[in-house]
């Protein structure tokens, strides 16, 4: 029997605000509150607690038969915290069915990963604590910021306690393997490597709603069908996908929530698939081979690389600049300054800066509140000034 694990991503970017040179020195509120606030609440309305509440009603029709896993990041937990107390309400719901397995991260989003090691597994911390206080769970499974994974990474992710974690399935990393089963990281052979499907996630999160594609409509049906027509091999078939794909990026008028609310009967009338959790998966099946992967790879784009956030001159200085204030901000020992720099780090504010305006444009505008990547990295570089000055202070 193979198995279908169903993972989403919840994060919530904190936007700053509109921060000119003339700020610099006089003000220090970084974060516009009242967009992020509207965007939370507006996000929640349409997503998150219709998507919960329907999760749970598939978990309370077919029992533990049907499971999902969640990462949610210590700053979307805040944002709920502050300005939708009933998102986090509506997930603790969820946690007590026992059939939601929650993810470890990185608190901020981030990609310290790839430059500060001590404050990688500080933010690794902090959100699994985060995760145990709200829903009583501790996090067994690894997912890093926008599946970013090396073997490096995965070595330092092992040496933290996790023996599975998520990454992309990169065809230039995979070259003829599938996706579907099982790997294992070279340097650390105990840490189990659990890879996306990205096609059969991605005609949910991002083709749904496309008329021009050629599987439009898409139907519980017509999808399991795709699932039973892969090789008969396959152990386990890995959908990633932002949470915010149901009700935000594919709206309810799409018939989004009526495919996740009919997908789980069609999976078991027509196929022998069932779910599980990653920690179920890792548990359940064996490791075909070390998955060799010695530069970074993320879910992004066609490279699948880094180049999303780190792709141009902007986004390395920007990304050198924050984390060049690591020593001061730990000298200070100030929580407040110390959370605002980790804010900071989110992936988000080094996205915005992007300049890959090609096949991957749209994605890009989507998500961009500025007018251009040179206003973000402005933006940006403006707070990160007067934040030094506090520093010095």
């Amino acid at each position: 029997m193979s198995s279908i694990c169903f993972y989403f991503q919840v994060h919530q970017p904190l936007r700053l605000r509109r921060y000119r040179f003339f700020d610099i020195g006089e003000a220090h509120d970084y974060f516009d509150d009242y967009a992020n606030a509207q965007i939370v609440k507006k996000v929640a309305s349409k997503c998150y607690l219709p998507m919960n509440a329907l999760l749970l009603e598939l978990i309370q029709r077919y029992g533990s038969r049907f499971k999902v896993a969640f990462s949610i990041s210590g700053v979307a937990l805040d944002q709920f915290e502050r300005f939708a107390p009933e998102v986090l309400d509506s997930f603790r719901a969820l946690a007590q069915t026992g059939c939601v397995e929650f993810l470890a991260e990185t608190y901020a989003h981030s990609l310290v990963a790839l430059r500060d090691h001590d404050e990688f597994k500080r933010q690794v911390a902090l959100q699994s604590e985060r995760i145990h206080t709200l829903f009583g769970v501790t996090p067994v499974t690894f997912r890093n910021t926008e599946l970013i994974y090396s073997d490096e990474i995965g070595k330092l992710v092992h040496s933290l306690g996790y023996n599975q974690m998520l990454t992309e399935g990169a065809k230039h990393i995979l070259g003829w393997r599938s996706p579907n089963f099982l790997y294992h990281n070279p340097q650390a052979p105990k840490l189990k490597l659990l890879l996306k499907n990205f096609q059969l996630s991605d005609d949910i999160a991002f083709r749904f709603s496309n008329r021009g594609w050629n599987g439009w409509p898409l139907t519980a049906e017509k999808y399991v069908h795709w699932l039973t027509a892969l090789p008969g091999d396959a152990q386990v078939i890995n959908l990633f996908m932002d949470y915010e794909t149901f009700g935000e990026h594919q709206w309810a008028e799409t018939g989004i929530f009526d495919f996740m609310r009919a997908l789980p009967g069609a999976v078991f009338q027509s196929s022998s698939f069932n779910f599980l959790t990653p920690a179920e998966v890792a548990q359940q099946y064996q490791s075909v081979s070390p998955l060799h992967v010695t530069h970074p790879i993320s879910w992004a784009d066609e490279e699948r690389d880094l180049t999303a956030w780190l792709g141009n001159e902007l986004q390395n200085e920007a990304f050198s600049n924050i984390y060049a204030l690591s020593e001061q901000v730990r000298a200070q020992n100030d929580p407040a300054l110390t959370r605002t720099w980790m804010y900071l780090q989110t992936s988000d504010h080094f996205y915005y800066m992007c300049t890959k305006w090609f096949s991957d444009g749209d994605v890009h505008k989507y998500f961009n509140p500025y007018d251009s990547p040179y206003e973000a990295f402005v933006n940006y570089m403006n707070v990160l000034s007067d934040f030094l000055l506090q520093l010095r202070r």
